[in-house]
């Protein structure tokens, strides 16, 4: 996986935005809120939310860590060492998404027809 990899995918999801911000990081997201961050520059990491019900059980695989300024709102930063396939980034990006969405309000959601 890399930054256009999950820059495609990202912006394949409804209602979905980029920006660059601190320099050098590529932000996505939806309603003005991040789902998923990724960086440029070596070496590849990514950052995306999971569910709180699985936050300690990912942050304890192979190449996952707490986000830093982050991990309180159950954010994982994921380096290449993880070794996800395809599928596993999809569920994962997938899955941050929808856990923004419905942290949005209704007027949110139906201004950005999701």
């Amino acid at each position: 996986m890399n930054a256009e990899n999950i820059r495609s995918f990202c912006l394949a999801l409804p209602a979905s935005t980029e920006a660059i911000k601190w320099g050098a990081d590529l932000v996505f997201s939806v309603g003005d809120k991040m789902f998923c961050v990724t960086s440029f520059e070596e070496p590849f990491k990514c950052s995306f939310k999971v569910d709180d019900d699985v936050f300690e059980e990912t942050t304890n695989r192979e190449g996952f860590i707490p986000a830093p300024y982050l991990a309180r709102a159950k954010w994982v930063s994921v380096s290449i060492d993880a070794r996800l396939s395809l599928k596993e980034w999809e569920t994962f990006i997938t899955t941050s998404y929808g856990l923004v969405v419905k942290k949005l309000t209704k007027k949110q959601r139906s201004l950005l027809q999701i």
